[in-house]
């Protein structure tokens, strides 16, 4: 997720009072801080070695808020839908997503039912008087888990109680809510087991295999049966996929298809098994088509203006940023006409680029920190990365997109420092909107200093709670 224009919305009552609530209790209790670091490394919040919150306050989200939020982010993930049925159908559309050659094959191999993302995220900035999206995560994106224990934990805090005499405060029920999506594509697909054996898939090595434990958990309590699994691990005989000597009815696919393409040997077993339809994958490989970045290059290009209805193009227009695959063309921007690299020359000070395939950050390049230099550097790299003739293999190139600069929310929250003291920072906060089979479930709220925020960057995670106040 990449900065823009910063906007603080107006103070918040809730935040008013949450620090009220909050400020008494670290007076009284100095090792407060230390202990609930603690706790969050004793519950697995952590990535890697890190914890996810070293934030003292949650995301605090009004009713009003969430339905914006809800109305938009659904239409959006129902639009990535439908632009995979028709990209699949249309070669000319399909081009402009500018998948690998790899990728278009995964993508096209029979998934066995209709949901390419059974899990999404959006990834938004709320104001009060603006909502823009600027990425779609399609691809079984990570942290329902942290964001459901984190809300657990400060569910319990002093500071909630004191808090609760002033407002109802709601929480999101993640893992049920995933279990459910999941559960209902195996349905999909075919599946008849009522007690189906789901397989969490990822490299053992990756930091977010805490959250696939916290999963494992909280699907067993629920009554189905977990495995966590190595892609390394899965045996495909033919007929049935078995990671460690337990068959898999359904796969929970968490391993990326990028890793899946660079690493065909060792994810053999789980592609064979989709390609023979002998196991549910969720996500299905179609995903990949909505989630590169070049997705909201087709969504804002208005060539593709016939795939959506006039309401579907104003939320677009309102709510997605104007966005570009970065080639030497002629493109329309808002109805007029602009020779497209021209145009990234002349308004670096409004402008990011970034490759469409990417995650954590990596290659984002922001017009307004960046010198006249360095800019045309960025946007050589770009050009370079899919023209003819470019010096890396067809098999690894991938396009770079520009997009407009966004508006993005900041807000104080408290933050406890490297010696345990608690000061209180002006913060970037990303919302950004778990969506399971196109419904709203929930929210991963993260928040940075700088102008990317994602835990890969080194960004914080809180969790969001809807608030209404009570009667007096």
């Amino acid at each position: 997720m990449t900065s823009a224009a910063v906007s603080y919305p107006p103070a918040s009552k809730p935040a008013e009072h949450w620090r009220a609530a909050l400020l008494p209790v670290l007076a009284n209790s100095p090792s407060f801080a230390d202990q609930f670091l603690a706790r969050l490394r004793k519950t697995r919040l952590t990535f890697g070695d890190r914890v996810h919150c070293p934030f003292l306050r949650p995301f605090f989200l009004s009713p009003e808020d969430e339905q914006r939020v809800r109305v938009v982010a659904e239409t959006i993930a129902a639009l990535g839908e439908r632009v995979v049925a028709a990209a699949l159908d249309d070669r000319a559309l399909f081009a402009q997503f500018h998948l690998r050659p790899e990728e278009e094959r995964l993508a096209r191999l029979h998934a066995g039912y209709g949901f390419a993302s059974t899990a999404s995220r959006l990834d938004a900035f709320l104001l009060p008087d603006s909502l823009k999206f600027a990425e779609y995560n399609g691809e079984s994106p990570a942290g329902a888990g942290y964001a459901e224990t984190l809300a657990e934990i400060f569910h319990t805090l002093p500071m909630m109680a004191r808090f609760s005499k002033h407002y109802d405060v709601h929480s999101y029920p993640l893992s049920a809510k995933l279990l459910d999506a999941l559960v209902m594509s195996y349905v999909d697909w075919g599946g008849t087991s009522k007690r189906p054996q789901i397989a969490i898939v990822d490299w053992r090595e990756v930091p977010t295999w805490s959250e696939f434990e916290i999963l494992k958990e909280r699907f067993e309590k629920m009554g189905l049966p977990v495995v966590l699994t190595d892609p390394r691990d899965l045996v495909f005989d033919g007929k049935t996929l078995a990671a460690h000597g337990t068959k898999i009815d359904l796969v929970y696919r968490r391993v990326l298809i990028n890793d899946i393409v660079a690493r065909p040997t060792e994810c053999e077993a789980l592609v064979k098994a989709y390609s023979a339809n002998a196991v549910c994958v969720a996500n299905t490989f179609r995903c990949k088509i909505p989630h590169v970045k070049a997705f909201f290059a087709v969504l804002t290009d208005e060539r593709n203006g016939a795939l959506f209805s006039h309401p579907e193009r104003e939320i677009i227009r309102r709510h997605i940023p104007w966005t570009r695959v970065v080639e030497d063309v002629g493109t329309a921007h808002y109805g007029e006409h602009i020779e497209l690299l021209a145009f990234i020359r002349e308004k670096r000070e409004n402008l990011v680029l970034k490759p469409s395939d990417e995650y954590g950050g990596s290659g984002v390049t922001l017009g307004w920190e960046t010198n006249e230099h360095d800019w045309d550097e960025a946007i050589a790299r770009a050009i370079s990365a899919t023209k003819p003739g470019s010096s890396k293999p067809k098999e690894q190139s991938s396009a770079w997109i520009v997009q407009e600069r966004i508006p993005v929310r900041r807000e104080v929250f408290p933050y406890i420092t490297a010696n345990k003291t608690v000061e209180f920072r002006d913060m970037l906060v990303d919302f950004a909107p778990y969506l399971f089979r196109g419904k709203l479930c929930g929210f991963l709220t993260r928040l940075s200093a700088t102008g990317l925020a994602n835990v890969t960057s080194g960004g914080g995670q809180v969790p969001a709670f809807r608030v209404t106040p009570r009667a007096a």
